[in-house]
């Protein structure tokens, strides 16, 4: 069985059947990640696609460590995905292609590999994947 670690501890919950960010509230703001010392607070799981773009080339290492190369490297985007009544989280998004993806478009949370250690651990990282019709049945 593989060791699967979150790329930062405290970032979401996981293990989870339906995992969830953590993030902070402080004065009635809340923080995305969570801030040292404040209270934490899970964050909704669903949200709507605020903005989007893709990146197209490996980014440059460091800080960047994937163990992918500039030949094996895979194209993703990356988007603004607002949670309602929250705040707006900067995530991976699971969907590369821009023509799948739009403005207003909903969203919900994924838990999915990043990268695989040296010792064979695979770190896990979060996405946003576009909600389908199968996923409204839920």
């Amino acid at each position: 069985m593989t060791t699967q670690v979150p790329v930062a501890e405290g970032l979401f919950t996981w293990p989870s059947d339906e995992p969830q960010l953590i993030g902070s509230e402080s004065d009635g703001v809340i923080y995305f990640p969570a801030r040292p010392g404040e209270p934490e607070r899970k964050l909704g799981r669903r949200g709507t696609l605020w903005g989007f773009t893709t990146q197209q080339f490996r980014p440059p290492s460091p800080p960047y460590d994937g163990n992918d190369t500039p030949k094996t490297f895979v194209p993703y985007a990356i988007g603004y995905v607002q949670l309602p009544g929250e705040l707006l989280v900067q995530a991976r998004l699971t969907e590369s292609d821009p023509a799948r993806l739009s403005i207003g478009q909903q969203m919900e949370l994924r838990i999915l590999p990043y990268t695989v250690r040296d010792d064979g651990t695979e770190v896990l990282t979060y996405a946003f994947a576009p909600v389908t019709d199968d996923d409204e049945v839920k």
